[in-house]
């Protein structure tokens, strides 16, 4: 729905990117709403694993047509689904990858926002580090999608299962989305052998993910959180702030962990399931580090 274009700022002397909806979309529902929501989400975060946003209007390019635009931080790299088409990447590389997601994402949980679509595409490596893109499906935490029958938001592989029964967004979804980038990472395949895209959205809700294959040297802890971002019940998976810093221990890297309280108990929704376990809380007493990879 959308063309970005590498541009220059005139007035602070700098390039970045405009993001503008493709003409002929503009009066489609929702579209000038997704553009809004992708800037207020991403304004809100001050994270170097973040695209900045710079600035959000309307342009009249066209006759009696206004078109919303996005300018923002201009990210030079190639996106991870670029990199693993390309070939298998060292374990070492693909935890570090998504040990910056996760502190991305810890940074988006924090101000109550769910990015919704994490995925390969969406992330672009670059010399300073990961940068996490499009927060044009983003939400606050447990709100409701658009009532449009059967509508599930998102890419099928790494939508959480309980999003197919209507269950609201929260950071737990975005865990999911991460549990399934981890095994993408380390194994080179999907949790699930299925032949189309749709079926890989069953195949989450219906069936245990594969095991990782034998991997020299990958800490086993790091096994145990990719299988545990996968379970089917939300409340099983670990928080985006103590995924990152378990990640970044395992290849000895640093992460900016934002020094928020996410200690708040996870409610476990009840179309998942009838038992009253406690969510565990996330530690608060974590030194948050800076730097690059």
């Amino acid at each position: 729905m959308s063309e970005v274009w590498r541009a220059r700022d005139r007035v602070l002397d700098r390039p970045v990117a405009v993001k503008l909806l493709a003409p002929g979309h503009a009066e489609e529902p929702g579209s000038l709403e997704r553009i809004r929501t992708e800037a207020r989400a991403a304004a809100k975060l001050l994270h170097p694993n973040v695209a900045s946003v710079h600035d959000f209007g309307e342009a009249e390019l066209l006759p009696g047509e206004s078109l919303p635009y996005l300018v923002m931080e201009l990210v030079e790299g190639e996106t991870l689904a670029a990199h693993l088409a390309a070939g298998p990447i060292d374990w070492r590389i693909g935890v570090r990858v998504c040990a910056e997601v996760c502190a991305a994402l810890a940074a988006a949980h924090a101000h109550g926002v769910v990015h919704r679509d994490i995925k390969p595409a969406n992330i672009m490596l670059t010399p300073a580090g990961v940068k996490v893109l499009d927060f044009g499906i983003a939400a606050s935490a447990g709100q409701p999608d658009p009532e449009v029958d059967g509508l599930v938001i998102g890419t099928p592989a790494f939508v959480a299962p309980e999003r197919f029964d209507g269950i609201p967004a929260t950071p737990a979804t975005d865990m999911y989305a991460v549990g399934v980038l981890l095994h993408l990472c380390l194994s080179g395949r999907l949790p699930w052998a299925v032949d189309t895209e749709l079926r890989l959205g069953r195949a989450g809700r219906h069936r245990s993910p594969e095991p990782l294959p034998p991997i020299d040297g990958l800490p086993p802890e790091v096994a145990d959180l990719c299988r545990d971002c996968v379970s089917r019940d939300p409340v099983d998976r670990p928080t985006s702030m103590a995924a990152a810093l378990l990640l970044a221990e395992a290849v000895d890297a640093r992460v900016y962990v934002p020094l928020a309280d996410l200690a708040v108990p996870r409610p476990r929704p009840a179309a998942i399931s009838p038992w009253d376990d406690q969510a565990a809380n996330a530690p608060t007493d974590v030194a948050a580090t800076s730097g690059g990879w």
